[in-house]
């Protein structure tokens, strides 16, 4: 890295980055959980499910909004030397860190499906409707102010995710049109003018 400079990465995308693969474990344990009877019945487990999902997204996309808001109102300028990292780069060091994570979940779903179907899954892809929403706040946030939040590689945890850690101490601002993702975390759907 060049001098004095830190490598970066968008909170919005680490925080989108487990929407995907939450919400399609939780699908494919939903769908595959539906299949055992169950010992509560297939009607309970999916309305059980569904009710787990509305507050599992809730809590989820809810969850240290206050924090997040801090850190962004007290944003410092990316200096010049700093490293604005890919958000294919940010999204793949994420789910390398939780994979044996998302595995370990999917199969605590499909197995509490012999209990109560489809719950697991749905409670799974509630997390990850959770995700995406905060994402989409974040980038409410990001238009707000005006400028794209980035936190420090270095301080996110050893797995890639935690952009609100102990060890996070202050995020870092770029202008709105910087690095490769859109405010959200999203794809850009076309190139940006510099």
């Amino acid at each position: 890295m060049a001098r004095g400079g830190q490598g970066l990465a968008r909170v919005a995308v680490v925080v989108r980055a487990g929407a995907a693969p939450l919400w399609w474990c939780g699908v494919l344990a939903a769908g595959v959980g539906v299949l055992p009877p169950g010992i509560t019945g297939r009607r309970i487990g999916v309305m059980a499910g569904a009710a787990l999902f509305v507050v599992a997204a809730a809590v989820v996309a809810l969850a240290r909004r206050g924090r997040y808001t801090a850190l962004a109102r007290t944003a410092v300028r990316a200096g010049k030397h700093d490293v604005l990292q890919d958000r294919g780069v940010t999204v793949r060091n994420w789910r390398r860190g939780h994979r044996w994570w998302l595995l370990l979940a999917l199969v605590a779903a499909l197995g509490s499906a012999f209990a109560v179907p489809a719950a697991g899954g749905l409670l799974l892809a509630g997390c990850g409707t959770g995700l995406r929403l905060k994402a989409a706040w974040l980038g409410r946030l990001e238009r707000a102010g005006d400028a794209l939040l980035w936190v420090r590689v270095d301080w996110l945890a050893a797995d890639g995710g935690r952009p609100v850690g102990k060890a996070v101490g202050s995020y870092r601002s770029t202008g709105i049109a910087a690095g490769d993702a859109a405010p959200g975390g999203a794809r850009r759907r076309t190139a940006a003018l510099v």
